[in-house]
């Protein structure tokens, strides 16, 4: 058996061991299955869900929960149970269309500009200072509104802005292998720029970054559910939980299910991705 064969059977065996310890944490296990159980709603909400979200009864206005309607119904009679459950899908498309645009632009940009610096580096430089200077929500919600209301828009809003915190932290990683010894031999031997960044640079620089990501998704929820509850996101009457809330939001004192609910589940989405975030965090750091 060879020596790189051993080596690669050991690589092997370290991953194995570390994903062993990590769903023996407690918090990433609290993660993990928050965001399974999370996915499977979203990918099956009609079978979780007792009624049609859009069914209208006005004889059930505002009702409180119960056990025919487990979070009450809103204002137009609809379940809540099943239009926070139908809410799932938009929700955690959001958390991943939101976010998977400015990851894939952000690491190519960051890793090319990390690479040969100079020139593109300091042009990065200049859209860096200009997008971090406004607040991100600010800079999403006036794009939003040039485009229009919707959840394309909203996509394409966060994409234009979030690209750029991807790309500066991946620039930075990929400054920091540069100065391993593994880079500077690919250039010796010969080695494309393309394939140095994209095989022996990026797969060691992206950890942090994918890190990042999770708790990106989590943000891209609440950011969702805000642009929905101003009108910006989703539209009625299509079931988003920043949409319940807002429906909700002049009922508080005497249909509080209304916006308690939605407000449940994006707090334990976000939750559930935080976790899993400090878990692969953990996963994936360097072992001395």
């Amino acid at each position: 058996m060879s020596d790189t064969t051993i080596s690669r059977g050991n690589v092997r065996s370290q991953r194995r061991g570390r994903v062993q310890i990590a769903f023996r944490k407690p918090g990433f296990m609290v993660g993990f299955t928050i965001i399974a159980i999370s996915t499977v709603l979203a990918l099956f909400p009609g079978f979780f869900a007792p009624y049609d979200p859009n069914f209208i009864d006005y004889q059930a206005v505002r009702q409180p929960p119960s056990w025919q309607h487990p979070f009450g119904t809103d204002l137009l009679g609809r379940d809540s149970f099943s239009r926070v459950i139908w809410a799932y899908s938009v929700n955690m498309q959001m958390a991943v269309l939101a976010t998977v645009f400015a990851l894939v632009i952000g690491v190519f940009v960051g890793a090319l500009v990390g690479y040969y610096r100079g020139i593109a580096d300091m042009i990065f430089g200049r859209v860096v200072d200009a997008v971090i200077t406004f607040p991100f929500l600010v800079l999403v919600i006036a794009i939003v509104a040039v485009l229009g209301p919707g959840l394309i828009n909203m996509y394409i809003a966060i994409t234009l802005v979030g690209w750029v915190y991807y790309a500066r932290l991946m620039r930075a990683e990929v400054i920091s292998q540069m100065a391993n010894d593994y880079a500077s031999a690919g250039i010796v031997m010969g080695y494309s720029d393309l394939r140095i960044i994209f095989r022996h640079l990026l797969p060691n620089a992206i950890t942090p970054v994918i890190v990042y990501w999770m708790t990106d998704m989590a943000l891209a929820i609440l950011l969702g559910s805000s642009l929905g509850y101003l009108g910006l996101g989703a539209q009625p009457p299509q079931a988003e939980w920043g949409v319940l809330i807002a429906e909700g939001r002049n009922f508080i004192t005497t249909a509080w299910w209304l916006s308690l609910m939605p407000g449940i589940a994006i707090v334990l989405t976000g939750l559930g991705f935080s976790l899993i975030g400090d878990g692969l965090a953990d996963l994936l750091r360097p072992r001395g």
